[in-house]
């Protein structure tokens, strides 16, 4: 996944750290002390920009994701906030370009070589400390996003249902490894990996947190990841239900919870009542998870979709993601900036708030 891949982001103060040690190296290289001073200015204006434009490219494409990492990712943090992150850090590779060639330049004819340098130095150092707040968040969700389950592209049965109605306890059981538990953000509980191997291939089994039979509008984050799920990498779904409402819900809430299930999806639904050990009803299939009665029978349910796989997987996942990016955001985040800066003076009437300005002229919606 390509969230594995994403090195740690640096705040403001560690770009600048760096990319100054490494200038101050070259630096030193030269005998001739103008020739150094503009050396240092040119090394430090490379180094942030292309350390910036790293930083972006290194993120992947939000429109080339599958569907169920691009629907997590807007659900946790918004797709188009993190544009504009992203947008804010091309923002600043491209005016730290810009800036520190324009005073290369001009320190060619400058008398004060010296003066210009800390100038060249203190204009990009100004840069880079604006979007400090979006290297943090960029790095935050880069933290967050690395922990998401690894769901392959195999069959796959979602287990659903309200909370405490047997899912997890369903997978333990027909998987022929210990399940793989993964961190979600928002709960401790986090969401639980199965396979099982079968002749016509792997089974994954995904276990998604409890959701609640209420508005879309309404439903916390946790909720909607696995909705999320269900809409996106489900082959088929299981639906639990407690018929001995110990879960803490009544048999009707969780009836109407499997109806709006199944209004949503177009994968096969195999409905279970658990816990038939304690009691049954009529025209469902029964199984306890304690007990293990019926779980093979629902097993063997739940296989006999798999002679569809992959045909009915590959249709769903070639459906692209509706987005509708704002068009003033949407910003080529992913590809390099290369901007060709003319090699001229900086205007002398440039004021220290004018890069504020600047950026927030920019990224204004």
């Amino acid at each position: 996944m390509e969230f594995e891949k994403m090195p740690t982001i640096p705040t403001a103060d560690e770009i600048l750290d760096r990319s100054f040690r490494r200038a101050a190296a070259k630096m030193k290289e030269k005998r001739n002390k103008d020739r150094a001073n503009n050396e240092f200015l040119r090394a430090v204006t490379a180094a942030v920009h292309d350390r910036l434009v790293s930083i972006i490219q290194k993120f992947p494409e939000m429109e080339a994701l599958p569907p169920f990492y691009y629907q997590m990712v807007d659900i946790l943090y918004g797709v188009e906030r993190l544009k504009k992150a992203l947008g804010a850090v091309g923002w600043a590779a491209k005016n730290t370009r810009e800036k520190g060639y324009q005073l290369s330049a001009k320190m060619r004819r400058a008398e004060d070589k010296v003066a210009v340098r800390k100038q060249g130095v203190a204009r990009i150092a100004s840069i880079v400390h604006q979007v400090d707040g979006e290297l943090r968040f960029l790095n935050e969700v880069r933290n967050v996003l690395r922990k998401l389950p690894h769901v392959s592209d195999e069959y796959t049965v979602v287990v659903a249902g309200y909370p405490n109605v047997g899912k997890s306890s369903f997978i333990q059981l027909v998987s022929t490894a210990a399940p793989e538990v993964a961190a979600y953000p928002f709960t401790t509980k986090g969401v639980i990996l199965g396979h099982r191997i079968e002749p016509a291939g792997r089974v994954q089994f995904v276990d998604t947190p409890g959701i609640l039979d209420r508005p879309v509008e309404e439903r916390n984050p946790i909720e909607k990841q696995a909705l999320c799920a269900l809409m996106n990498i489900a082959d088929a779904i299981l639906f639990i239900i407690d018929a001995s409402e110990h879960c803490g819900y009544q048999f009707e809430e969780q009836e109407l919870l499997r109806a709006e299930v199944e209004e949503m999806v177009s994968v096969p639904m195999v409905t279970v009542v658990n816990k038939s050990d304690l009691v049954t009803k009529e025209g469902y299939m029964l199984m306890s998870t304690k007990s293990g009665e019926g779980v093979d029978e629902v097993l063997a349910a739940l296989l006999a979709y798999q002679s569809g796989y992959p045909a009915q997987h590959l249709a769903r996942s070639a459906v692209p993601v509706a987005s509708t990016p704002d068009e003033e955001t949407a910003l080529e985040y992913s590809k390099p900036f290369y901007w060709d800066v003319e090699d001229r003076d900086a205007d002398d009437g440039t004021d220290e708030g004018s890069d504020d300005e600047s950026l927030d002229r920019d990224l204004q919606d």
